[in-house]
């Protein structure tokens, strides 16, 4: 049975080409809203922090309705940290629309996208998108995106993929870059012409495999996936298989079927064979998992997620304002949302650490994890966490570490400075090319994780906030040997209490502050930046003793340095192996691992007379 009345569809891109926005746009077209319904931009863009961040971190689901054919839709993240989520969904599709910005062409995560999409034997449809833009260059893009998929290994087929011009923001696709047309006909025309329609036999044994897990406090877990075959309804009894368990089938009753109609989740009684549909009923379902009949539990193979690359530890907070912000402070509740997160992030990994107080949490990258802290953080969680690790491996018993290649678009001027941090940090260059009109250079370098660390907020430093920087895993290499990469010490609290404007004054003198008047701090809590290697005791808290001539306004002339407020990302990047991060709902501090002062003393004497004997 073929469905012409439908197809499922992916739109893929790196971050930023503007997937989003054209997904709004066939939303509006395709009738999903009435004539006078007010609507917002990004409307895939749920989450609190996709809305903040203008990133999407979980793929979604729509549908819209082009004449007699409805079509799936499914609007992916572009950060290379949630290519997990990219992998996964691109299973429940027949084809792709692959965007790509005009001015920026292929980047490394359109390169990996487009590799998963290729894999799976995937059609294709390109869209070049924002070719408004002044800065466009579409002659220029039209063949890297052709050189792109030669060097993917390409088939015929894919290789002519069709190819259209279009501006998500404006709502408008063509086939002629120099007429934009009035809205987006054709490339709803492209995608039932061009992308295969579902096929499969109607009448056989129910096979539906999870894609996508979601949690409803009424319904419990509701598996997210396509019918590979069959019908799936309402009270009908199935089985939980799973290609890569040996583990006998568990006995399930559907509870209810929904289908995705626009923005919303329709209840229907009966879905068949193509359908991309949710349902509830397994409360012990898992992404990779396929229902079946009971009679015929013949599991689908789900794609292999590729594995994370870098750990941190999360831990019970234990410093002296522990308790006083979060609602939830205990290992049993932290261990609880963890595991509980396993359940829907594919590429995440959760293990026990050295303590009952302490779990090892690896993802894919920085932004992953730090997701993760934020989410955790606004439901009310209070933790501490230390900072990343890469994963190391052993291949052909040699010791090797993760490698990422990194695209650098640079303004000219501030190549040399970029080009200089990157040779420091052990970095490898690839490629450095003119982009547009000159005034740029794009520059490609083989890097180490480990050593791209912390160097965002140096990167927009050294460019005065003009560059991009994206970054995508290539594999593993050799491991290239201990590097020093942070050259400043910290400025860490002697004694609790609460700071004061002459002892802010005092210690900003010794460098930059992270901590403003009447904030309490606690011994050991990290207040400040040395200029220079060294950690520094101060005492942020200490009071002017009072004389007989002293004037009532004699403080307020003590002029104080704003203090530098860190994100939690950059706090991520700003700590070192004898550091943590103390994260609740209201606070984000930075402390040492050792908060006293004379034990910490004695432990930092103790690993250099070890790294002395050590040479």
């Amino acid at each position: 049975m073929i469905r012409n009345d439908l197809r499922n569809i992916a739109i893929i891109a790196h971050v930023d080409h503007g997937k989003t926005t054209l997904v709004d746009g066939l939303l509006q077209q395709g009738g999903i809203y009435r004539d006078n319904q007010e609507t917002v931009t990004r409307v895939m863009d749920s989450g609190a922090l996709e809305k903040e961040r203008g990133i999407t971190i979980l793929a979604k689901n729509t549908a819209v309705h082009y004449k007699d054919t409805k079509i799936n839709i499914i609007d992916t993240p572009g950060h290379a940290d949630f290519g997990g989520e990219v992998e996964r969904v691109l299973k429940m599709v027949s084809g792709v629309i692959l965007l790509v910005d005009a001015a920026e062409g292929p980047m490394p995560q359109t390169r990996f996208v487009l590799q998963r999409a290729l894999e799976l034997n995937h059609r294709v449809i390109v869209c070049i998108n924002k070719i408004d833009k002044p800065d466009a260059r579409l002659g220029e893009v039209e063949d890297e995106i052709l050189e792109l998929l030669i060097d993917l290994n390409a088939s015929d087929e894919q290789l002519d993929s069709p190819m259209l011009y279009c501006s998500g923001r404006e709502g408008k696709a063509s086939f002629d870059p120099d007429n934009l047309g009035d809205d987006l006909t054709p490339l709803f025309e492209t995608i039932v012409d061009y992308i295969p329609a579902p096929e499969g036999d109607e009448d056989g044994e129910l096979q539906l495999l999870v894609s996508s897990i979601d949690y409803n406090d009424f319904v419990g877990r509701i598996g997210i996936g396509r019918i590979e075959r069959g019908r799936l309804k309402v009270n009908q009894d199935a089985l939980i298989t799973n290609f890569y368990s040996e583990a006998a089938p568990k006995k399930i009753r559907i509870v209810t079927v929904m289908q995705i109609d626009g923005l919303n989740r329709v209840p229907v009684e009966e879905a068949k064979v193509g359908d991309i549909v949710c349902f509830s009923g397994a409360g012990e379902i898992s992404i990779g998992d396929t229902i079946t009949s009971t009679t015929c539990p013949e599991p689908l193979e789900f794609v292999k997620v590729s594995e994370p690359t870098m750990e941190m530890t999360f831990a019970v907070n234990n410093s002296p304002l522990a308790g006083k912000e979060g609602k939830f402070v205990t290992s049993r509740q932290i261990r609880d949302r963890l595991y509980r997160e396993l359940l829907k992030d594919v590429s995440l990994r959760v293990s026990d650490g050295d303590t009952t107080d302490e779990f090892r949490v690896a993802g894919r990258g920085e932004m992953h994890l730090s997701i993760l802290l934020e989410t955790m953080r606004r439901e009310g969680f209070e933790l501490a966490c230390s900072n990343p690790r890469v994963l190391l491996r052993e291949i052909d018993g040699e010791k090797c570490e993760p490698m990422e290649r990194v695209t650098l678009d640079v303004p000219n001027e501030y190549v040399g400075a970029v080009v200089e941090k990157l040779g420091q940090r052990k970095g490898d260059l690839l490629e450095m090319n003119p982009l547009g009109s000159g005034n740029r250079m794009r520059i490609e370098y083989l890097i180490p994780s480990r050593c791209l660390f912390g160097y965002r907020s140096e990167f927009l430093t050294a460019t005065h906030g003009e560059g991009t920087i994206n970054t995508i895993f290539a594999g593993y290499e050799p491991y290239r040997g201990e590097i020093t990469m942070k050259f400043t010490g910290s400025l860490i609290a002697s004694e609790a209490g609460e700071t004061t404007r002459y002892g802010l004054y005092q210690t900003q003198e010794r460098g930059r502050l992270f901590v403003g008047p009447q904030t309490a701090v606690y011994e050991g809590m990290i207040v400040g930046e040395n200029p220079k290697n060294d950690d520094i005791a101060v005492n942020p808290c200490k009071e002017k003793h009072l004389t007989a001539i002293r004037s009532a306004g004699a403080d307020e002339k003590l002029l104080l340095t704003p203090p530098i407020i860190m994100t939690l990302e950059e706090a991520i990047e700003y700590i070192t192996d004898d550091d943590l991060i103390e994260i609740t709902p209201k606070s984000i501090r930075l402390r040492k691992k050792i908060l006293n002062t004379e034990l910490r003393m004695k432990e930092m004497m103790r690993k250099r007379r070890a790294m002395e004997q050590g040479k």
